[in-house]
């Protein structure tokens, strides 16, 4: 899959999976690791080069992340971005200082365009500052390449030694000529030929999969999200009938949503596929339970529980087969965050259901590289663009106890929400929405009676990563039709409201 790779240094900066997507959007492979990976790691690897990420703290206080000792001894060539320019200055002898102006957001910035980095582009141009400190002296042997008006060492460089700094984030769409940056990294300084290419993927896969796995059996939950079901598909045309896909009906799916899984993957599939209908045995463990993390727990454990029994009644699996993808990797493996999704991609499965090995065909890739795996395999659209949905379901949007009487309420004024976005166009802009039961009962005026009944809440973000999101401006000629649908056809509602709260100070999701 790939002949060279880039290495991105985590320092907990919130866009290093951001400058990971657009390492790869210029052709470039590219991993990224934890600040404190090994130099001999680094060095046995054979990167073409190197990127420091930002990151929150500041580089002069005790504590604070710091690269490997050598590293700059590597001959390797390095980009430091924010907090990483700030370690290339502080370890080889320059100074970094608390700013006495704040830059942050569409900062002028002008350029040394006989720079490297810089060909091809603009004198002065717009890029996006994110800091607090800043270099107030380069190191020896470097030369001061850009500045703003309050940032007077807006980036540096030592072209001899391979090292480059910006204090500016390149990786973010507002900063001008930002990949045009990047680009002259990856090949102008770091040499690399651009030769990884996604088209190749999914063929190189099946090879693997077919070599790793041979004749012997697979099992897959498969949720019918994105991640589970590209990679079902990867697996399935690997070993054919050997993959069995169990699909747990939990009861807390969109609407329509298990008929037209289970449809994609018996009829144009022809995948081995159980589904096993368990709503009413997840709603029984639910009743009378209202407190979120509690309906997380049970709905997880259930999940876990259905998908032992039904594998034990295959007989002997040799693999499991996991949706997992490269953000749950770097997420799960920083030492910082905790594992996620865990009973969504199965990560708890008791080791006694028979398996001896994990599959797991994504876990190098981003999402939007996972969609794109997706089509050329054949899924088809609606499947494959499908809104992120929470491990689950619809019990954590629903606020309070879940009933049978309120997904039903809940489904329908979220099946409406989603087909009015999709007409409007909007289905591919705004990165995640959809409706809420809050639990509010409001008096209102339906005919020439007086009502009490519930509130429906509308939740629509724009986010480049899901851990900080804003919210979506969504037309109010759409708001309003979508209002008027739900309460003239969705019984028991008469009020819908939109959430217009940023991530933080709340969440994305509900509960």
């Amino acid at each position: 899959m790939k002949n060279e790779a880039v290495l991105i240094l985590d320092f907990g900066g919130q866009y290093s999976q951001l400058i990971a997507r657009r390492v790869r959007d210029c052709h470039v492979y590219c991993e990224i690791r934890p600040y404190h990976t090994p130099l001999e790691t680094i060095r046995g690897a054979g990167y073409k080069g190197i990127i420091f990420s930002g990151g929150p703290n500041s580089v002069y206080e005790k504590g604070a992340p710091g690269c490997p000792a050598g590293i700059f001894e590597l001959g390797i060539p390095i980009l430091g971005i924010c907090y990483g320019a700030q370690l290339i200055a502080l370890g080889l002898g320059g100074k970094v200082k608390s700013s006495p102006v704040r830059e942050y957001g569409k900062t002028k910035v002008r350029f040394d365009l006989s720079s490297e980095l810089f060909q091809g582009t603009k004198e002065e141009s717009i890029c996006w500052m994110s800091h607090t400190d800043y270099v107030s002296e380069a190191p020896e042997g470097f030369s001061v390449t850009a500045a703003s008006k309050a940032c007077p060492v807006a980036a540096m460089e030592n072209p001899g030694k391979g090292l480059y700094g910006l204090q500016f984030h390149p990786e973010v769409a507002h900063t001008e000529f930002g990949m045009e940056y990047l680009k002259n990294f990856l090949y102008r300084v770091c040499r690399c030929k651009g030769d990884w290419v996604m088209s190749s993927f999914a063929a190189d896969a099946v090879a693997r999969l077919k070599e790793e796995i041979g004749d012997k059996k697979v099992i897959c939950a498969l949720s019918g999200g994105v991640d589970s079901s590209v990679a079902a598909v990867l697996v399935h045309r690997a070993v054919g009938k050997n993959l069995t896909c169990i699909f747990v009906d939990h009861g807390l799916l969109r609407k329509d949503e298990g008929d037209e899984v289970e449809r994609v993957f018996r009829r144009q599939f022809d995948v081995n596929l159980i589904r096993v209908d368990a709503k009413d045995r997840f709603l029984s463990r639910l009743a009378g339970v209202v407190e979120p993390e509690k309906k997380r727990k049970i709905i997880g454990e259930e999940f876990i529980r259905v998908f032992e029994e039904e594998a034990k009644k295959i007989g002997r699996v040799d693999y499991l087969c996991q949706g997992t993808i490269y953000p749950d990797v770097v997420e799960s493996g920083t030492g910082d965050a905790a594992v996620i999704k865990s009973h969504h991609n199965v990560g708890g499965l008791p080791k006694d259901i028979g398996f001896t090995g994990i599959v797991e065909p994504l876990r190098s890739l981003f999402k939007d590289e996972v969609r794109r795996v997706g089509l050329e395999l054949g899924i088809p659209e609606f499947l494959v663009w499908r809104q992120p949905f929470p491990g689950p379901g619809l019990a954590i949007r629903i606020m309070g106890e879940v009933t049978p009487e309120k997904l039903g309420i809940l489904r329908d004024a979220d099946a409406i929400f989603r087909e009015e976005i999709a007409k409007a166009g909007l289905d591919r802009k705004i990165n995640q929405y959809f409706a809420v039961l809050t639990g509010i009962k409001s008096v209102g005026v339906m005919g020439d009676g007086r009502t009490y009944d519930n509130t429906i809440a509308l939740r629509g973000v724009t986010t480049a990563d899901f851990m900080t999101a804003d919210w979506a401006r969504i037309p109010y000629d759409v708001l309003s039709r979508v209002s008027s649908r739900i309460i003239n056809e969705v019984e028991n509602v008469n009020r819908v409201v939109y959430d217009i709260t940023s991530k933080p100070p709340a969440t994305i999701e509900w509960e």
